[in-house]
């Protein structure tokens, strides 16, 4: 089926006693057993919950995965799925991922005995010069959070299974309506359902994704483990909004290109990042393995001429938060925000700048958006 139909429609039909064209929250903690051994398929939520059952169901059939484990942050099922590796392990990944990310990988792992390595993904020959052999897993982000770097999805998984060394895509930023990741050979596809697959900022969620059912078996066992399933109620909001998935990432998708070619020729803009804009450096490879562009968009403001404060404090449909993916419009300064936590040396080995500007572009008219940015870029130095 079509993806748009799949969002639609899995997951959905699960009430046999009325018939109900809405999935059933079921927000009990536990349930009874008929007799010592024998229930009708759920015994307490974090191990398993029908609700969130369904949308494992649905996110897993979206990405062609033969399954899904849904997890209350996307943080948490970054976390689930690093635990596939052990002590001693070994893990490559890019120097331009997600704060959050970058943390957890330079922080948190580290005093539990795995090593990184953060390289240019982008360059093959890095990635095969960081390989060594205690390496486990190659982590890889595309489009990279927030310059929009591509990664080679072929290539790098290709290099990866010649090596027996698992691969996880985030594909949170393209969602699969724009990038399939199973589609060149990934063993997981990982996502922040926060974000696109929700797409209306009112839950908190993740979901690992998997096409190996050992991987499958295991990565459900640690996920209930580790305590870090997604409630209920969280999963009945993202099965809702996943829902208008196709339609809101083409209204993204549309009108984060009319704000990059707006962006791309003012005079105060020194830069822009958009995989859309033909003046992106990677045509090829977007062609390749994107469906389309997304509604996440980066630039550089020429601080010489525009206050950064001032800049901010002019918009008004553009509001100043972390996070990204809903039907709002949303900015923030990665510098000090979403990524500072990967200290100076990390914010400048990554190519991000105390000038760059994360947008992620929501589904207004696209005339209000570019005049409410046209406003906020008005010199005032």
């Amino acid at each position: 089926m079509d993806i748009r139909t799949k969002s639609v429609h899995t997951g959905i039909y699960k009430d046999k006693s009325y018939n109900s064209v809405t999935t059933p929250l079921y927000p009990s903690s536990t349930f009874y057993f008929d007799a010592l051994g024998k229930n009708k398929g759920y015994d307490y939520t974090r191990s398993g919950n029908p609700t969130r059952a369904a949308l494992e169901e649905n996110i897993a059939s979206l990405e062609g995965g033969i399954g899904c484990s849904a997890t209350a942050t996307g943080m948490a099922a970054i976390t689930a799925a690093l635990f596939l590796c052990k002590a001693g392990d070994h893990i490559v990944t890019g120097d331009d991922i997600y704060g959050g990310t970058y943390r957890l990988f330079s922080q948190v792992f580290p005093q539990m005995g795995l090593s990184f390595s953060f390289v240019n993904m982008r360059d093959l020959k890095k990635v095969k010069a960081a390989i060594t052999s205690k390496t486990k897993m190659i982590w890889i982000e595309t489009p990279s959070n927030p310059l929009l770097n591509i990664v080679d999805l072929g290539a790098v998984i290709k290099l990866a299974k010649a090596k027996k060394i698992l691969t996880a895509v985030d594909n949170t930023f393209l969602s699969p309506y724009f990038q399939k990741p199973f589609e060149f050979g990934a063993d997981l596809v990982i996502h922040s359902t926060t974000k696109y697959l929700n797409g209306h900022s009112d839950v908190v969620g993740g979901a690992i994704v998997y096409n190996n059912k050992s991987i499958g078996e295991r990565v459900r066992y640690l996920v209930n483990a580790l305590g870090v399933s997604e409630s209920p109620f969280d999963s009945w909001l993202v099965l809702r909004g996943v829902k208008t998935l196709s339609q809101r990432m083409e209204a993204h998708q549309a009108n984060a290109l009319t704000i990059a070619k707006f962006l791309e020729g003012h005079k105060h803009v020194k830069k822009v990042y958009y995989p859309g804009l033909v003046s992106h450096p990677q045509q090829d490879l977007i062609r390749k393995q994107m469906k389309g562009f997304g509604g996440m968009l980066a630039f550089e403001l020429d601080t010489k001429k525009v206050d950064l404060n001032k800049f901010f404090k002019r918009l008004k449909l553009f509001c100043l938060a972390e996070s990204l993916g809903g039907v709002e419009s949303l900015i923030e300064h990665p510098w000090s925000m979403s990524h500072s936590s990967m200290g100076i040396a990390g914010l400048k080995a990554s190519g991000i700048t105390q000038q760059t500007i994360r947008v992620s572009v929501g589904i207004e008219g696209h005339a209000d958006l570019i005049n409410d940015l046209a406003g906020a870029l008005l010199g005032s130095r």
